[in-house]
Protein backbone atom coordinates (compact mmCIF):
# COMPACT_ATOMS: atom_id res chain seq x y z
CA UNK A 1 0.00 0.00 0.00
CA UNK A 2 1.73 2.81 -1.18
CA UNK A 3 -0.68 5.42 1.00
CA UNK A 4 -3.51 5.10 3.34
CA UNK A 5 -4.44 9.05 3.36
CA UNK A 6 -3.98 11.89 0.54
CA UNK A 7 -1.16 14.95 1.84
CA UNK A 8 -4.85 17.02 1.78
CA UNK A 9 -7.39 15.12 4.39
CA UNK A 10 -5.14 14.86 7.89
CA UNK A 11 -6.63 16.47 10.64
CA UNK A 12 -6.11 17.24 14.76
CA UNK A 13 -8.70 14.27 14.90
CA UNK A 14 -6.31 12.08 13.39
CA UNK A 15 -3.70 12.80 15.73
CA UNK A 16 -1.70 9.49 17.25
CA UNK A 17 -2.54 7.36 14.16
CA UNK A 18 0.31 5.82 11.78
CA UNK A 19 -0.16 6.65 8.44
CA UNK A 20 1.46 6.20 5.35
CA UNK A 21 1.70 9.13 2.61
CA UNK A 22 3.43 9.31 -0.75
CA UNK A 23 4.02 12.17 -2.84
CA UNK A 24 6.19 15.18 -4.21
CA UNK A 25 8.61 16.96 -2.16
CA UNK A 26 7.61 20.61 -2.16
CA UNK A 27 10.55 22.08 -0.14
CA UNK A 28 13.61 20.72 2.40
CA UNK A 29 13.86 23.28 5.35
CA UNK A 30 17.28 21.78 7.20
CA UNK A 31 16.95 23.83 10.83
CA UNK A 32 19.79 22.25 12.33
CA UNK A 33 18.18 19.85 14.81
CA UNK A 34 14.96 19.13 12.98
CA UNK A 35 14.47 18.52 9.15
CA UNK A 36 11.18 19.57 7.69
CA UNK A 37 9.63 18.42 4.34
CA UNK A 38 6.57 19.57 2.88
CA UNK A 39 4.76 16.50 0.45
CA UNK A 40 2.22 17.32 -1.83
CA UNK A 41 -0.15 15.57 -3.91
CA UNK A 42 -3.32 16.30 -5.79
CA UNK A 43 -5.06 17.23 -2.48
CA UNK A 44 -2.56 19.46 -0.48
CA UNK A 45 0.54 19.65 1.59
CA UNK A 46 1.45 17.50 4.96
CA UNK A 47 4.54 18.49 6.79
CA UNK A 48 6.92 15.69 7.56
CA UNK A 49 9.42 16.11 10.82
CA UNK A 50 12.82 14.44 11.35
CA UNK A 51 14.26 14.54 14.11
CA UNK A 52 18.24 14.15 14.33
CA UNK A 53 18.64 13.38 17.96
CA UNK A 54 16.16 10.18 17.83
CA UNK A 55 17.19 8.93 14.20
CA UNK A 56 19.99 10.76 12.56
CA UNK A 57 19.97 8.60 9.69
CA UNK A 58 16.59 9.38 8.67
CA UNK A 59 17.62 13.19 9.03
CA UNK A 60 20.51 13.24 6.93
CA UNK A 61 18.14 11.33 4.40
CA UNK A 62 15.62 13.64 4.71
CA UNK A 63 18.46 16.07 3.85
CA UNK A 64 19.55 14.78 0.85
CA UNK A 65 16.38 15.30 -0.77
CA UNK A 66 15.46 17.48 -3.98
CA UNK A 67 13.00 19.32 -5.33
CA UNK A 68 9.93 16.76 -6.74
CA UNK A 69 11.50 13.33 -5.64
CA UNK A 70 8.46 11.07 -5.51
CA UNK A 71 8.65 9.34 -2.25
CA UNK A 72 6.84 7.45 0.54
CA UNK A 73 6.89 7.62 4.22
CA UNK A 74 5.56 5.86 7.58
CA UNK A 75 5.15 8.11 10.19
CA UNK A 76 2.80 8.99 13.43
CA UNK A 77 0.20 12.30 13.33
CA UNK A 78 1.50 14.71 16.00
CA UNK A 79 -0.20 18.08 16.61
CA UNK A 80 2.15 21.06 15.60
CA UNK A 81 3.80 23.88 17.92
CA UNK A 82 3.80 26.33 15.10
CA UNK A 83 0.40 25.86 13.12
CA UNK A 84 0.17 27.30 9.65
CA UNK A 85 -3.34 28.91 9.51
CA UNK A 86 -2.99 29.03 5.57
CA UNK A 87 -2.89 25.02 5.43
CA UNK A 88 -5.82 22.60 5.89
CA UNK A 89 -3.68 20.72 7.50
CA UNK A 90 -1.75 23.29 9.33
CA UNK A 91 -2.72 22.10 12.72
CA UNK A 92 -0.65 18.48 12.41
CA UNK A 93 2.91 16.91 11.10
CA UNK A 94 4.05 13.84 10.37
CA UNK A 95 7.03 12.40 13.00
CA UNK A 96 8.56 10.08 10.04
CA UNK A 97 9.50 6.76 10.91
CA UNK A 98 10.35 5.07 7.57
CA UNK A 99 11.46 6.96 4.30
CA UNK A 100 11.09 5.26 0.86
CA UNK A 101 12.38 7.32 -2.67
CA UNK A 102 10.43 6.18 -4.98
CA UNK A 103 11.77 8.45 -7.87
CA UNK A 104 14.43 10.95 -8.13
CA UNK A 105 13.98 14.05 -9.81
CA UNK A 106 16.50 16.51 -11.81
CA UNK A 107 15.75 20.23 -10.88
CA UNK A 108 12.80 21.34 -12.29
CA UNK A 109 13.21 23.99 -14.72
CA UNK A 110 10.93 26.47 -12.74
CA UNK A 111 9.37 26.49 -9.70
CA UNK A 112 6.63 24.38 -9.03
CA UNK A 113 4.96 26.72 -6.87
CA UNK A 114 2.04 29.00 -7.27
CA UNK A 115 3.50 32.06 -7.99
CA UNK A 116 6.13 30.24 -10.13
CA UNK A 117 9.70 31.82 -11.92
CA UNK A 118 8.51 30.09 -14.94
CA UNK A 119 7.22 32.07 -18.35
CA UNK A 120 4.61 31.36 -20.47
CA UNK A 121 6.52 29.16 -23.03
CA UNK A 122 8.80 27.38 -20.55
CA UNK A 123 5.89 26.33 -18.61
CA UNK A 124 4.13 25.36 -21.43
CA UNK A 125 7.16 23.12 -22.48
CA UNK A 126 6.95 21.11 -19.28
CA UNK A 127 3.30 21.45 -18.98
CA UNK A 128 3.35 18.09 -17.07
CA UNK A 129 5.57 20.13 -14.15
CA UNK A 130 2.89 22.93 -14.74
CA UNK A 131 -0.38 21.07 -13.62
CA UNK A 132 1.29 20.04 -10.30
CA UNK A 133 0.58 23.98 -9.69
CA UNK A 134 -2.23 24.04 -7.73
CA UNK A 135 -3.35 27.46 -9.16
CA UNK A 136 -3.41 25.33 -12.11
CA UNK A 137 -4.97 22.46 -10.88
CA UNK A 138 -7.35 23.59 -9.79
CA UNK A 139 -8.67 24.90 -12.84
CA UNK A 140 -8.94 21.83 -14.12
CA UNK A 141 -10.71 20.52 -10.89
CA UNK A 142 -13.31 23.54 -11.68
CA UNK A 143 -13.60 22.72 -15.08
CA UNK A 144 -14.72 18.90 -14.41
CA UNK A 145 -17.27 20.56 -12.04
CA UNK A 146 -18.48 22.42 -14.47
CA UNK A 147 -18.43 19.69 -17.02
CA UNK A 148 -20.85 17.69 -14.26
CA UNK A 149 -23.27 20.31 -13.44
CA UNK A 150 -23.56 20.65 -17.34
CA UNK A 151 -24.40 16.99 -18.07
CA UNK A 152 -27.00 17.40 -14.56
CA UNK A 153 -28.78 20.23 -15.48
CA UNK A 154 -29.43 18.92 -19.12
CA UNK A 155 -30.10 15.18 -18.81
CA UNK A 156 -32.90 16.87 -16.08
CA UNK A 157 -34.15 19.22 -18.83
CA UNK A 158 -34.55 15.72 -20.68
CA UNK A 159 -31.40 15.73 -23.18
CA UNK A 160 -29.51 12.98 -25.04
CA UNK A 161 -26.00 13.36 -25.38
CA UNK A 162 -24.53 12.05 -28.34
CA UNK A 163 -21.56 12.03 -30.00
CA UNK A 164 -20.96 12.59 -33.65
CA UNK A 165 -18.10 12.20 -36.00
CA UNK A 166 -14.98 13.88 -35.90
CA UNK A 167 -13.90 13.17 -39.37
CA UNK A 168 -16.07 15.61 -41.58
CA UNK A 169 -16.52 17.00 -45.07
CA UNK A 170 -15.26 20.22 -45.31
CA UNK A 171 -17.40 23.41 -44.99
CA UNK A 172 -15.40 26.41 -46.23
CA UNK A 173 -17.38 28.97 -45.90
CA UNK A 174 -17.15 29.43 -42.28
CA UNK A 175 -13.90 29.49 -40.75
CA UNK A 176 -10.61 27.55 -42.09
CA UNK A 177 -11.28 24.00 -41.95
CA UNK A 178 -8.26 21.57 -40.25
CA UNK A 179 -7.70 19.12 -43.11
CA UNK A 180 -6.72 15.39 -42.62
CA UNK A 181 -6.07 13.25 -46.39
CA UNK A 182 -7.56 9.98 -46.85
CA UNK A 183 -5.00 7.01 -47.26
CA UNK A 184 -7.87 4.79 -48.74
CA UNK A 185 -9.28 7.38 -50.87
CA UNK A 186 -6.04 9.31 -52.65
CA UNK A 187 -6.52 12.89 -53.24
CA UNK A 188 -9.99 13.43 -50.86
CA UNK A 189 -9.97 14.88 -47.59
CA UNK A 190 -11.89 14.88 -44.16
CA UNK A 191 -12.29 18.16 -42.35
CA UNK A 192 -12.11 18.32 -38.69
CA UNK A 193 -15.46 19.82 -37.50
CA UNK A 194 -15.44 23.43 -36.27
CA UNK A 195 -19.12 22.35 -34.87
CA UNK A 196 -21.42 19.69 -34.86
CA UNK A 197 -23.60 22.25 -36.56
CA UNK A 198 -25.54 19.91 -39.91
CA UNK A 199 -25.24 16.64 -38.00
CA UNK A 200 -27.37 18.16 -34.37
CA UNK A 201 -30.02 19.44 -37.12
CA UNK A 202 -30.22 16.01 -38.58
CA UNK A 203 -30.45 14.54 -35.31
CA UNK A 204 -33.25 16.35 -34.88
CA UNK A 205 -34.63 15.50 -38.33
CA UNK A 206 -34.16 11.92 -37.17
CA UNK A 207 -36.64 12.81 -34.10
CA UNK A 208 -34.26 12.99 -31.30
CA UNK A 209 -36.19 16.25 -29.81
CA UNK A 210 -33.40 17.11 -27.60
CA UNK A 211 -29.60 16.92 -28.46
CA UNK A 212 -26.39 17.79 -26.36
CA UNK A 213 -22.53 17.19 -26.86
CA UNK A 214 -19.58 18.33 -24.63
CA UNK A 215 -17.60 18.21 -27.99
CA UNK A 216 -13.88 19.15 -29.34
CA UNK A 217 -14.35 21.82 -32.19
CA UNK A 218 -11.87 22.81 -34.52
CA UNK A 219 -10.80 26.02 -36.74
CA UNK A 220 -7.41 27.20 -38.04
CA UNK A 221 -7.94 30.62 -37.39
CA UNK A 222 -5.75 33.63 -35.68
CA UNK A 223 -5.47 33.04 -32.06
CA UNK A 224 -5.82 35.19 -29.18
CA UNK A 225 -6.41 34.82 -25.52
CA UNK A 226 -10.10 33.69 -25.91
CA UNK A 227 -9.45 31.23 -28.76
CA UNK A 228 -7.57 28.30 -29.65
CA UNK A 229 -7.33 26.01 -32.71
CA UNK A 230 -8.88 23.30 -30.39
CA UNK A 231 -11.54 24.04 -28.57
CA UNK A 232 -14.54 22.63 -26.63
CA UNK A 233 -17.94 23.62 -27.07
CA UNK A 234 -21.54 22.66 -25.16
CA UNK A 235 -23.76 22.18 -28.26
CA UNK A 236 -27.03 21.60 -27.78
CA UNK A 237 -30.10 21.38 -30.46
CA UNK A 238 -33.89 21.50 -29.56
CA UNK A 239 -37.01 20.78 -31.82
CA UNK A 240 -40.32 22.28 -31.57
CA UNK A 241 -38.81 25.30 -30.07
CA UNK A 242 -38.72 29.38 -30.72
CA UNK A 243 -36.21 31.21 -29.82
CA UNK A 244 -37.61 32.51 -26.05
CA UNK A 245 -38.05 28.74 -25.31
CA UNK A 246 -34.49 28.39 -25.88
CA UNK A 247 -33.13 31.51 -23.91
CA UNK A 248 -35.42 30.11 -21.23
CA UNK A 249 -34.02 27.46 -21.11
CA UNK A 250 -29.97 28.03 -21.39
CA UNK A 251 -30.98 30.99 -19.21
CA UNK A 252 -31.70 28.41 -16.36
CA UNK A 253 -28.70 26.58 -17.04
CA UNK A 254 -26.27 29.89 -16.91
CA UNK A 255 -28.15 30.38 -13.48
CA UNK A 256 -27.45 26.78 -12.47
CA UNK A 257 -23.67 27.27 -12.65
CA UNK A 258 -23.95 30.28 -11.33
CA UNK A 259 -25.51 28.89 -8.08
CA UNK A 260 -23.91 25.43 -7.97
CA UNK A 261 -20.22 26.44 -8.71
CA UNK A 262 -19.74 29.99 -7.61
CA UNK A 263 -22.93 29.95 -4.50
CA UNK A 264 -24.65 33.32 -6.48
CA UNK A 265 -27.58 33.54 -6.86
CA UNK A 266 -29.49 35.58 -9.81
CA UNK A 267 -33.35 36.18 -9.46
CA UNK A 268 -33.65 38.46 -12.16
CA UNK A 269 -34.43 37.53 -15.74
CA UNK A 270 -30.86 38.25 -18.28
CA UNK A 271 -31.26 41.69 -20.00
CA UNK A 272 -31.81 41.98 -23.65
CA UNK A 273 -30.35 44.03 -25.95
CA UNK A 274 -30.52 44.10 -29.64
CA UNK A 275 -27.41 44.18 -32.05
CA UNK A 276 -27.95 47.10 -33.24
CA UNK A 277 -28.33 48.71 -29.98
CA UNK A 278 -24.96 47.13 -28.41
CA UNK A 279 -23.36 48.74 -31.88
CA UNK A 280 -24.54 52.25 -31.50
CA UNK A 281 -23.52 52.21 -27.77
CA UNK A 282 -21.21 50.26 -26.81
CA UNK A 283 -19.49 49.53 -30.00
CA UNK A 284 -19.50 45.90 -29.67
CA UNK A 285 -22.03 42.78 -29.97
CA UNK A 286 -20.31 41.36 -26.47
CA UNK A 287 -20.54 44.60 -24.31
CA UNK A 288 -19.48 44.55 -20.86
CA UNK A 289 -22.01 45.80 -18.34
CA UNK A 290 -19.90 45.58 -15.18
CA UNK A 291 -20.04 49.69 -15.81
CA UNK A 292 -21.75 52.44 -17.42
CA UNK A 293 -19.89 55.09 -19.89
CA UNK A 294 -22.62 54.39 -22.91
CA UNK A 295 -21.98 56.33 -25.79
CA UNK A 296 -23.16 59.41 -26.57
CA UNK A 297 -23.43 60.75 -30.27
CA UNK A 298 -22.95 64.34 -30.17
CA UNK A 299 -22.84 65.46 -33.98
CA UNK A 300 -25.64 68.30 -33.46
CA UNK A 301 -23.69 69.77 -30.77
CA UNK A 302 -20.46 69.72 -31.93
CA UNK A 303 -20.18 70.80 -35.79
CA UNK A 304 -20.28 74.21 -36.98
CA UNK A 305 -18.24 75.44 -34.08
CA UNK A 306 -14.82 75.82 -36.47
CA UNK A 307 -13.02 72.51 -35.44
CA UNK A 308 -13.03 71.21 -38.91
CA UNK A 309 -11.41 67.57 -36.91
CA UNK A 310 -15.03 67.92 -35.66
CA UNK A 311 -17.06 69.60 -39.10
CA UNK A 312 -15.76 67.48 -41.33
CA UNK A 313 -16.51 63.86 -39.33
CA UNK A 314 -19.02 61.61 -40.14
CA UNK A 315 -19.47 60.10 -36.59
CA UNK A 316 -18.72 62.19 -33.02
CA UNK A 317 -19.04 60.01 -29.98
CA UNK A 318 -18.06 59.97 -26.11
CA UNK A 319 -18.14 58.36 -22.85
CA UNK A 320 -18.12 60.00 -19.60
CA UNK A 321 -15.86 58.37 -16.61
CA UNK A 322 -17.44 59.36 -13.49
CA UNK A 323 -14.82 61.03 -11.10
CA UNK A 324 -12.15 60.77 -13.43
CA UNK A 325 -11.58 64.46 -14.22
CA UNK A 326 -8.36 64.37 -11.55
CA UNK A 327 -6.60 62.24 -14.79
CA UNK A 328 -3.41 64.12 -15.07
CA UNK A 329 -2.29 66.10 -18.36
CA UNK A 330 0.08 62.71 -18.46
CA UNK A 331 -2.55 59.77 -18.22
CA UNK A 332 -4.23 61.91 -20.91
CA UNK A 333 -1.51 61.94 -23.57
CA UNK A 334 -0.82 58.32 -22.65
CA UNK A 335 -4.70 57.90 -23.82
CA UNK A 336 -4.27 59.71 -26.21
CA UNK A 337 -1.52 57.19 -27.34
CA UNK A 338 -3.50 54.21 -26.92
CA UNK A 339 -6.19 55.05 -29.18
CA UNK A 340 -3.62 56.33 -31.50
CA UNK A 341 -1.68 52.77 -31.72
CA UNK A 342 -2.24 50.94 -35.19
CA UNK A 343 -4.51 48.31 -33.86
CA UNK A 344 -6.52 50.61 -32.75
CA UNK A 345 -6.40 53.76 -35.56
CA UNK A 346 -7.87 56.34 -34.02
CA UNK A 347 -6.58 60.21 -35.47
CA UNK A 348 -6.56 61.32 -31.82
CA UNK A 349 -8.54 61.66 -28.88
CA UNK A 350 -10.33 64.71 -27.20
CA UNK A 351 -10.53 65.67 -23.57
CA UNK A 352 -13.09 67.39 -21.64
CA UNK A 353 -13.11 68.01 -17.61
CA UNK A 354 -16.69 68.97 -15.53
CA UNK A 355 -14.80 71.30 -12.70
CA UNK A 356 -16.55 72.07 -9.02
CA UNK A 357 -18.08 74.86 -9.77
CA UNK A 358 -19.79 73.09 -12.96
CA UNK A 359 -18.01 74.93 -15.90
CA UNK A 360 -16.41 72.33 -18.84
CA UNK A 361 -12.54 72.89 -19.31
CA UNK A 362 -11.87 70.74 -22.66
CA UNK A 363 -8.83 70.32 -25.13
CA UNK A 364 -10.68 72.32 -27.62
CA UNK A 365 -11.71 75.53 -25.58
CA UNK A 366 -10.75 78.01 -28.35
CA UNK A 367 -13.82 76.41 -30.60
CA UNK A 368 -16.63 75.87 -28.75
CA UNK A 369 -18.05 78.43 -26.03
CA UNK A 370 -19.48 77.50 -22.91
CA UNK A 371 -22.99 77.27 -23.81
CA UNK A 372 -22.13 74.80 -26.49
CA UNK A 373 -19.86 72.59 -23.25
CA UNK A 374 -22.79 72.84 -21.25
CA UNK A 375 -25.10 71.18 -23.79
CA UNK A 376 -22.49 68.34 -24.23
CA UNK A 377 -21.81 68.42 -20.47
CA UNK A 378 -26.02 67.57 -20.49
CA UNK A 379 -25.95 65.21 -23.41
CA UNK A 380 -24.23 62.83 -20.83
CA UNK A 381 -25.73 63.99 -17.93
CA UNK A 382 -22.21 64.73 -16.66
CA UNK A 383 -21.65 66.07 -12.98
CA UNK A 384 -18.98 67.96 -11.21
CA UNK A 385 -15.54 65.57 -10.97
CA UNK A 386 -16.78 63.94 -14.50
CA UNK A 387 -14.01 63.54 -17.48
CA UNK A 388 -15.50 63.15 -20.76
CA UNK A 389 -13.42 61.23 -23.79
CA UNK A 390 -14.34 62.27 -27.45
CA UNK A 391 -13.68 60.62 -30.49
CA UNK A 392 -14.18 61.22 -34.05
CA UNK A 393 -14.11 59.76 -37.51
CA UNK A 394 -15.62 59.45 -41.27
CA UNK A 395 -16.79 56.04 -40.24
CA UNK A 396 -19.04 55.49 -37.70
CA UNK A 397 -18.82 51.61 -37.05
CA UNK A 398 -15.17 52.03 -37.06
CA UNK A 399 -15.17 54.65 -34.91
CA UNK A 400 -17.30 53.06 -32.38
CA UNK A 401 -15.01 50.26 -32.31
CA UNK A 402 -12.41 52.43 -31.64
CA UNK A 403 -14.56 54.11 -28.69
CA UNK A 404 -15.29 50.44 -27.36
CA UNK A 405 -11.70 50.16 -26.69
CA UNK A 406 -11.45 53.77 -24.79
CA UNK A 407 -13.90 52.74 -22.90
CA UNK A 408 -12.95 49.32 -21.87
CA UNK A 409 -9.33 50.62 -21.11
CA UNK A 410 -10.57 53.19 -18.86
CA UNK A 411 -12.96 51.07 -17.37
CA UNK A 412 -9.90 48.78 -16.67
CA UNK A 413 -7.46 51.86 -15.24
CA UNK A 414 -10.68 52.80 -12.65
CA UNK A 415 -10.79 49.22 -11.30
CA UNK A 416 -14.63 48.71 -13.04
CA UNK A 417 -13.80 45.70 -14.44
CA UNK A 418 -13.79 42.93 -11.22
CA UNK A 419 -13.46 39.81 -12.17
CA UNK A 420 -15.73 38.87 -9.12
CA UNK A 421 -18.98 40.66 -10.43
CA UNK A 422 -20.65 39.36 -13.35
CA UNK A 423 -22.97 41.65 -16.03
CA UNK A 424 -25.27 38.99 -18.10
CA UNK A 425 -26.95 39.96 -21.36
CA UNK A 426 -28.72 38.62 -23.83
CA UNK A 427 -27.87 40.36 -27.45
CA UNK A 428 -30.32 39.14 -30.22
CA UNK A 429 -32.10 40.45 -33.70
CA UNK A 430 -28.46 40.44 -35.47
CA UNK A 431 -27.95 40.84 -38.95
CA UNK A 432 -28.40 38.18 -40.98
CA UNK A 433 -25.78 39.19 -43.60
CA UNK A 434 -22.21 41.17 -43.16
CA UNK A 435 -20.76 42.15 -46.57
CA UNK A 436 -17.35 40.81 -47.23
CA UNK A 437 -14.97 43.33 -48.61
CA UNK A 438 -12.70 39.96 -49.73
CA UNK A 439 -15.62 38.35 -50.79
CA UNK A 440 -17.16 41.03 -52.87
CA UNK A 441 -20.13 39.73 -51.10
CA UNK A 442 -22.66 39.01 -48.33
CA UNK A 443 -21.76 36.56 -45.90
CA UNK A 444 -23.37 34.54 -43.20
CA UNK A 445 -23.00 36.41 -40.25
CA UNK A 446 -23.52 33.22 -37.92
CA UNK A 447 -24.03 30.12 -40.51
CA UNK A 448 -25.97 29.82 -43.70
CA UNK A 449 -28.11 27.41 -41.05
CA UNK A 450 -30.02 30.71 -39.54
CA UNK A 451 -33.27 31.38 -40.26
CA UNK A 452 -34.34 35.05 -40.53
CA UNK A 453 -36.87 36.69 -38.26
CA UNK A 454 -40.21 36.03 -40.01
CA UNK A 455 -41.33 39.31 -40.24
CA UNK A 456 -38.22 40.34 -42.38
CA UNK A 457 -38.60 37.09 -44.79
CA UNK A 458 -40.03 39.21 -47.55
CA UNK A 459 -36.62 41.31 -47.73
CA UNK A 460 -35.22 38.15 -48.76
CA UNK A 461 -36.32 39.51 -52.33
CA UNK A 462 -35.91 42.92 -51.81
CA UNK A 463 -32.89 43.82 -48.85
CA UNK A 464 -31.29 40.97 -47.83
CA UNK A 465 -28.88 43.07 -46.25
CA UNK A 466 -31.37 44.29 -43.78
CA UNK A 467 -32.64 41.29 -43.01
CA UNK A 468 -32.25 40.28 -39.46
CA UNK A 469 -31.27 36.72 -38.15
CA UNK A 470 -33.09 34.89 -35.47
CA UNK A 471 -29.89 34.91 -33.18
CA UNK A 472 -28.89 35.27 -30.37
CA UNK A 473 -25.67 35.55 -27.97
CA UNK A 474 -25.05 35.41 -23.86
CA UNK A 475 -22.54 37.77 -23.46
CA UNK A 476 -21.26 37.96 -19.61
CA UNK A 477 -18.78 40.72 -18.31
CA UNK A 478 -18.01 41.54 -22.49
CA UNK A 479 -17.07 37.81 -23.59
CA UNK A 480 -19.48 35.71 -25.44
CA UNK A 481 -20.02 32.58 -23.88
CA UNK A 482 -22.64 31.32 -25.95
CA UNK A 483 -24.46 31.65 -29.04
CA UNK A 484 -27.25 30.54 -31.43
CA UNK A 485 -30.23 30.37 -33.83
CA UNK A 486 -33.43 29.25 -34.44
CA UNK A 487 -32.07 27.25 -37.61
CA UNK A 488 -34.17 26.90 -41.38
CA UNK A 489 -35.93 23.30 -41.41
CA UNK A 490 -37.34 23.61 -44.88
CA UNK A 491 -35.18 23.13 -47.85
CA UNK A 492 -36.97 25.61 -49.99
CA UNK A 493 -35.70 28.16 -47.84
CA UNK A 494 -32.61 27.01 -47.33
CA UNK A 495 -32.10 27.00 -51.44
CA UNK A 496 -32.59 30.84 -51.11
CA UNK A 497 -30.16 31.12 -48.12
CA UNK A 498 -27.58 29.36 -50.25
CA UNK A 499 -28.00 31.73 -53.29
CA UNK A 500 -27.93 35.14 -51.69
CA UNK A 501 -24.59 33.64 -50.78
CA UNK A 502 -23.54 33.28 -53.72
CA UNK A 503 -24.11 29.20 -53.89
CA UNK A 504 -24.77 27.94 -57.34
CA UNK A 505 -27.25 25.01 -56.99
CA UNK A 506 -24.72 22.53 -58.04
CA UNK A 507 -22.59 24.01 -55.31
CA UNK A 508 -25.02 24.16 -52.69
CA UNK A 509 -26.00 20.26 -53.40
CA UNK A 510 -22.58 19.75 -53.42
CA UNK A 511 -21.67 20.47 -50.11
CA UNK A 512 -24.92 20.36 -48.60
CA UNK A 513 -27.19 18.37 -50.48
CA UNK A 514 -27.23 15.69 -47.54
CA UNK A 515 -28.98 18.44 -45.27
CA UNK A 516 -31.72 19.87 -47.91
CA UNK A 517 -32.51 15.81 -48.72
CA UNK A 518 -33.17 15.30 -45.50
CA UNK A 519 -35.19 18.57 -44.90
CA UNK A 520 -38.21 17.04 -47.49
CA UNK A 521 -38.21 14.34 -44.94
CA UNK A 522 -40.16 15.72 -42.33
CA UNK A 523 -37.97 18.44 -40.19
CA UNK A 524 -39.03 19.71 -37.25
CA UNK A 525 -38.72 23.17 -36.09
CA UNK A 526 -35.74 23.65 -34.48
CA UNK A 527 -32.64 25.52 -32.72
CA UNK A 528 -29.70 25.47 -30.65
CA UNK A 529 -27.19 26.92 -28.90
CA UNK A 530 -23.37 26.39 -27.73
CA UNK A 531 -22.01 27.10 -24.97
CA UNK A 532 -17.82 27.82 -24.56
CA UNK A 533 -16.71 25.76 -21.89
CA UNK A 534 -13.16 27.32 -22.16
CA UNK A 535 -14.69 30.27 -21.74
CA UNK A 536 -17.18 29.64 -18.77
CA UNK A 537 -14.51 28.09 -16.97
CA UNK A 538 -11.94 30.86 -17.51
CA UNK A 539 -14.54 33.63 -16.74
CA UNK A 540 -15.49 31.45 -13.08
CA UNK A 541 -11.98 31.16 -12.67
CA UNK A 542 -11.16 34.99 -12.95
CA UNK A 543 -8.69 34.00 -15.90
CA UNK A 544 -7.53 36.39 -18.73
CA UNK A 545 -6.76 33.62 -21.24
CA UNK A 546 -8.49 30.04 -21.49
CA UNK A 547 -5.24 28.18 -21.74
CA UNK A 548 -4.84 28.01 -17.93
CA UNK A 549 -8.14 26.08 -18.00
CA UNK A 550 -6.85 23.80 -20.65
CA UNK A 551 -4.78 20.96 -19.58
CA UNK A 552 -2.39 20.87 -22.89
CA UNK A 553 -3.22 24.39 -24.37
CA UNK A 554 -1.39 25.72 -28.32
CA UNK A 555 0.57 28.91 -27.42
CA UNK A 556 -0.07 31.91 -29.61
CA UNK A 557 1.53 30.52 -32.70
CA UNK A 558 -0.99 27.47 -32.89
CA UNK A 559 1.77 25.44 -31.17
CA UNK A 560 1.98 22.48 -29.06
CA UNK A 561 5.48 23.47 -28.00
CA UNK A 562 5.61 20.25 -25.50
CA UNK A 563 4.40 17.56 -28.03
CA UNK A 564 6.46 20.16 -30.85
CA UNK A 565 3.49 20.16 -33.11
CA UNK A 566 2.82 20.70 -35.92
CA UNK A 567 5.68 18.86 -37.39
CA UNK A 568 7.02 17.75 -41.11
CA UNK A 569 5.80 14.14 -42.07
CA UNK A 570 8.62 11.95 -43.61
CA UNK A 571 8.34 11.30 -47.06
CA UNK A 572 6.97 7.32 -46.67
CA UNK A 573 3.76 9.04 -44.89
CA UNK A 574 3.78 11.80 -47.31
CA UNK A 575 3.97 8.99 -50.23
CA UNK A 576 1.05 6.96 -48.83
CA UNK A 577 -1.50 10.09 -48.72
CA UNK A 578 -0.22 11.29 -52.05
CA UNK A 579 0.57 14.38 -50.89
CA UNK A 580 3.70 16.74 -52.01
CA UNK A 581 4.57 19.61 -50.10
CA UNK A 582 5.86 23.13 -51.28
CA UNK A 583 8.99 24.18 -50.14
CA UNK A 584 8.43 27.06 -47.19
CA UNK A 585 9.23 30.02 -47.97
CA UNK A 586 11.76 31.61 -44.83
Amino acid sequence: MYRSHSCGELRLADVNKEVTLSGWVQRVRNLGGMTFVDLRDRYGITQLAFNMETNAELCEAARKLGREFVIQVVGNVIERSSKNKDLPTGEIEIIVTKLNILNKSEVPPFTIEDNTDGGDELRMKYRYLDLRRSAVRKNLELRHKMAFEVRSYLDKQGFLEVETPVLIGSTPEGARDFVVPSRMNPGQFYALPQSPQTLKQLLMVAGFDRYFQIVKCFRDEDLRADRQPEFTQIDCEMSFVEQEDIIQLFEGMAKHLFKTIRNIDIPEAFPRMTWHDAMKYYGSDKPDLRFDMKFVELMDIMKGSGFSVFDNAAYIGGICAKGAATYTRKQLDQLTDFVKRPQIGAKGMVYARIEADGNVKSSVDKFYQQDTLQKMKAAFNAEPGDLILILSGDDAMKTRKQLCELRLEVASQLGLRDKDKFACLWVIDFPMYEWSEEEGRLMAMHHPFTSPKPEDVPLLDTDPASVRANAYDMVINGVEVGGGSIRIHDAETQAKIFKILGFTPEKAQEQFGFLMNAFKYGAPPHGGLAYGLDRWVSLFAGLDSIRDCIAFPKNNSGRDVMLDAPSFLEQKQLDELYLATKPVEK
